[in-house]
């Protein structure tokens, strides 16, 4: 019985990461912080409205403040709004788009981490707040609320969301946060990469292996709060 269900995960595992491997490339189009060459890439896949999504972020700012200041690591957001549970999602979407139209990447990722910090999250943010948050971040109210007119499939920007959400899919995203990783040799790896290639290197190994513990949808809400530096390294994992 064991052996077949240790088949049955490797199956499993094997879809997995095959499906991780139809992910979109990342491109000058994606919405990048840090270095858009460095070695490793998190792509996430995020809903405004999501709780998981909310608590995961700041972790996700602190693995760019230890990994990506230095250029190891590369984050990519990419939409995944959950239309069956936030009705809400897509329009926040499009709000971080036009902030990106009218401010620039950096003005996009501004604008996501004001809007993660003041939603209450599943569909409870008043969307009235939402030209509040770009006046907030410096945009002009006015050139904001023309760009965030239409309707709550995302109005100007709809199709741009839509291919996020159907990469999403494609690539194994069932609900959110979604992320893979995608490591210097161009493995692409889902969330909790249960196994690497052996063809990186050592030092890329530890890297990929602390991002995939943390990009984990289990480890990424149990771990925020607690700080990587703080924990030795051991084989695979970080000490407890």
């Amino acid at each position: 019985m064991q052996k077949l269900r240790a088949r049955q995960q490797q199956a499993a595992e094997q879809t997995r990461r095959e499906a991780a491997g139809a992910v979109r490339p990342v491109n000058g189009q994606d919405h990048i912080l840090g270095d858009p060459g460095a070695p490793v890439k998190l792509v996430e896949f995020s809903d405004f409205e999501c709780p998981f999504c909310k608590r995961a972020h700041p972790t996700l700012k602190r693995i760019m403040a230890e990994y990506g200041e230095s250029g190891k690591v590369a984050w990519v957001y990419r939409h995944f709004p959950l239309d069956a549970l936030h009705k809400k999602a897509r329009k926040e979407a499009q709000a971080s788009e036009c902030a990106n139209e009218l401010g620039g990447n950096d003005a996009f990722w501004a604008y996501t981490d004001r809007l993660y910090e003041i939603t209450p999250s599943n569909d409870r943010l008043d969307l009235s707040l939402l030209p509040k948050v770009a006046e907030e971040i410096g945009l002009d109210r006015d050139t904001f609320e023309a760009c965030l007119a239409g309707d709550a499939r995302g109005g100007k920007y709809a199709d741009h969301i839509e291919s996020d959400v159907q990469d999403a899919v494609a690539s194994g995203g069932s609900g959110t946060p979604y992320m893979v990783v995608i490591a210097p040799n161009g493995e692409v790896l889902p969330s909790g990469c249960s196994s690497i290639s052996t063809s990186v290197s050592l030092k890329s190994f530890k890297l990929i292996s602390t991002i995939c513990i943390f990009s984990s949808s289990r480890s990424v809400v149990e771990i925020v709060g607690e700080s990587m530096s703080s924990r030795p390294w051991k084989g695979t994992r970080w000490q407890k």
